[in-house]
């Protein structure tokens, strides 16, 4: 018998999933206890869980939850990892398994090595792990290390880990966001002044229109395309910009709507498909159409904001059969396109990596706030500009310091409150640290979490690359690909997701807004704090006087040295479990009115050539 046809992403297949998975963690039960927790979720960073529970998102709507977050908490509840089953799999098989696989084997719940030369991880003593990572460290140039941090872990220990790394003496401080949405820091800071998202969530309930650019949040941010359902429900228009045409941008079946899960619902107005890399031809286009039509905000444009004139020139020096003609959409498509932003009187324009990963990464964000500036729709509410992260706390990472240039001003207040020297000179990015690794020029690596192997595009390269570390330490919760690769000795130190955490944590919302976990639930076998190992670790390589080690070991005190150091973190030094304000809204990152984080407050149009 033929399977029925696939009409819409989402649905009871979605259902069925979630039943596997809670069959999987130990029953149903266990499962959505751990999912209304009190802890952020840890998936996407569209902002489920913190203290109003898991399963309500920032705006207090409940249920919210989909199936990513139950993949993962189901991950976190299945059986630990054995010592026979690393027996079983030497490190070249493991490499070969996939990451759906290697996840299936298990938590992990004790420490485990490959020295140099060794074909299989075999189990570690906590003592060994942290003395083998200590030599390692303490033989090395500090020059020649690099420290990574991905969006799983907390703002704490973010914190914690790029203090220890400058203490030591390292300016190589990285997260994954150098591979994702970098890009769209540098160009929303050039627009308004802030790297992040102008909008909160509630602002989506308020637009009437929305673009989404390069990306996929039917599979990787499935409750955003429930915002998407209810604005068309409500009369507003959605256009979807995509060379591949993905099931579940064009039609969903939102599985906690019982009409829309039985009848399915549009999700898009308009699909437009244009040539890969083509993204600035097709705003261009659109914008000239806009500005044909009348729908130009000069009141707006003239009041707040500095560039239009340029814009004006170019877009009537640029040929319209020219634009066309490199994005490869029909006129008649782009004509729609601008005919439906006119038509709307608050539109936000999102987007992901379709647009971020290019060379001119950051010419397609400005082209598309360029949009967004010329129909005043950037300090209002319902209306702007929103970057859709990936990770849950990939925000937060760079918030608290993880990247290789720190602000004069963060610098200083670090330099004062720790007694340490903040290098000035920049210190190798991501990719800067992956070509340093194949040239052979570092000599140890930590990762925090992540799968530096997996997020770079030329998988032989990057497996060569980090193969070439003489010691790459990881902490993590399972097994992925980049492990068994990473390293002539490879060390993997498993630790405590954020609601196993002793101690409470914080993270950041794509909303600028930062939530708190409580943790308290049991973590797997010797499972430890990401905390807690990171500071035995600096114990080890810097002076056994360096730091006071009780106090980097509170989450509380760190808070309150974050609340001093990170601009808009003042009521994080509040964040406590006994406290009121345990969440909060960063300001001067969000506009409802027009008036921007720039020298002059006014936002800025860019020219982005083709």
């Amino acid at each position: 018998m033929a399977k029925p046809k696939v009409d819409a992403g989402g649905g009871f297949a979605s259902l069925r999933y979630v039943l596997r998975q809670g069959r999987r963690s130990g029953g149903l039960r266990r499962l959505y206890r751990r999912l209304r927790s009190r802890n952020v979720c840890k998936t996407c960073a569209l902002g489920m869980g913190g203290q109003r529970g898991g399963m309500v998102d920032e705006a207090g709507h409940f249920p919210s939850v989909c199936k990513k977050s139950v993949q993962v908490q189901a991950g976190d509840l299945a059986p630990e990892l054995t010592e026979s089953t690393l027996a079983r799999h030497s490190r070249r098989e493991l490499a070969a398994l996939g990451s759906a696989r290697l996840q299936a084997l298990g938590r992990l719940s004790f420490p485990m090595l490959a020295a140099a030369g060794d074909t299989h991880y075999r189990r570690v003593s906590w003592d060994d792990a942290i003395r083998w990572t200590v030599d390692a460290f303490s033989n090395a140039d500090p020059g020649q290390t690099f420290f990574y941090a991905s969006g799983r872990s907390s703002n704490e220990a973010a914190f914690l880990l790029q203090l220890i790394a400058r203490a030591y003496g390292s300016p190589n401080i990285h997260n994954c966001s150098y591979y994702c949405h970098q890009a769209s820091g540098v160009a929303l800071a050039d627009t308004y002044g802030s790297g992040t998202a102008s909008i909160v969530l509630e602002d989506l309930a308020r637009a009437d229109f929305a673009l989404v650019a390069g990306a996929n949040p039917a599979s990787n941010h499935p409750r955003l395309v429930t915002q998407l359902v209810n604005l068309r429900q409500r009369g507003g228009r959605v256009v979807v910009v995509n060379p591949l045409q993905e099931l579940g941008l064009m039609r969903f079946r939102v599985p906690s709507d019982p009409l829309s899960l039985l009848l399915g619902s549009d999700v898009s107005d308009l699909y437009l498909q244009p040539h890969v890399g083509s993204d600035v031809a097709l705003f261009k286009a659109i914008l000239q159409g806009v500005v044909e039509r009348g729908g130009l905000d000069r009141r707006f444009v003239d009041a707040h904001t500095n560039g239009w004139p340029a814009i004006r020139d170019d877009l009537a020096e640029s040929s319209r059969d020219e634009l066309l003609e490199a994005c490869g959409v029909p006129r008649g498509e782009v004509d729609r396109a601008s005919a439906l932003f006119c038509e709307a009187e608050r539109g936000i324009l999102s987007w992901a990596m379709g647009l971020t990963h290019h060379v001119n990464g950051v010419d397609n964000v400005h082209a598309l706030a360029n949009l967004a500036l010329a129909r005043g729709w950037i300090g209002k509410p319902g209306a702007g500009l929103l970057p859709i992260r990936g990770h849950s706390n990939v925000q937060g990472v760079g918030s608290v310091g993880v990247t290789p240039s720190l602000k004069r001003a963060f610098a200083t207040r670090l330099e004062e409150i720790y007694d340490i020297r903040v290098p000035t000179e920049t210190g190798q990015d991501t990719f800067s640290s992956m070509m340093a690794a194949e040239a052979g020029e570092v000599a140890a690596c930590l990762m925090l979490g992540g799968n530096l192997y997996g997020s770079n595009p030329d998988s032989a390269w990057a497996a060569r690359a980090l193969g070439r570390i003489p010691c790459a330490v990881s902490l993590a919760t399972h097994l992925n690909e980049g492990h068994p690769v990473s390293g002539a000795a490879s060390l993997v130190l498993p630790v405590l997701a954020r609601d196993e955490e002793l101690q409470a944590t914080t993270q950041e919302s794509m909303f600028n807004l930062v939530r708190q976990s409580e943790g308290g639930e049991a973590g797997p076998g010797e499972a430890r704090s990401e905390i807690d190992i990171v500071s035995r670790i600096a114990e080890g390589i810097l002076p056994a006087d360096r730091f006071d080690w009780e106090a980097l070991r509170s989450h509380a005190e760190l808070r309150a040295s974050i609340a001093r150091i990170v601009p808009g973190y003042d009521a994080a030094a509040t964040n406590s479990p006994a406290s009121k304000t345990r969440e909060f809204q960063i300001p001067g990152r969000t506009f409802h009115e027009p008036k921007f984080a720039t020298d002059d407050g006014r936002a800025r149009f860019h020219v982005t050539p083709l």
